[in-house]
């Protein structure tokens, strides 16, 4: 089973950028599509972003689009959420999971996540 940590969350203003990093551990990084989702307060975990395997297939919730960019190293076992032009909507724990079917919007068919890294964009 994949061992899912994540890091690289923190507070910004609006317009500014972060990048979360997902490090896993355990065997066969490449052959697992990861996503990354975000829970608001009091609301439920939305894709933001997934990167399926082996592909490399690309997925974005609308609302990323164009400042988001989801890449993985399979090298290094890690995958990283490149976020940019933050917005105070963006503001969440941000979890990555991990799947062996190919991207999905459906939190459910991901058995694998990490703890969750907080994400706040405040003016």
């Amino acid at each position: 089973q994949l061992q899912l940590v994540e890091s690289g969350g923190g507070s910004v203003q609006p317009g500014g950028s972060l990048r979360l990093s997902c490090t896993t551990s355990g065997t066969s990084f490449d052959q697992y599509t990861i996503g990354w989702f975000r829970q608001a307060p009091g609301k439920g975990r939305d894709l933001v972003s997934c990167v399926s395997a082996p592909a490399g297939s690309l997925k974005y919730a609308d609302s990323v689009k164009g400042r988001f960019t989801i890449s993985r190293d399979n090298a290094k076992n890690t995958a990283f959420l490149q976020m940019d032009s933050l917005k105070p909507e963006d503001t969440g724990i941000y979890y990555c999971a991990a799947t062996r079917t190919l991207c999905t919007t459906i939190a459910d068919f991901f058995p694998a996540w990490g703890q969750g890294t907080q994400v706040t964009v405040f003016s």
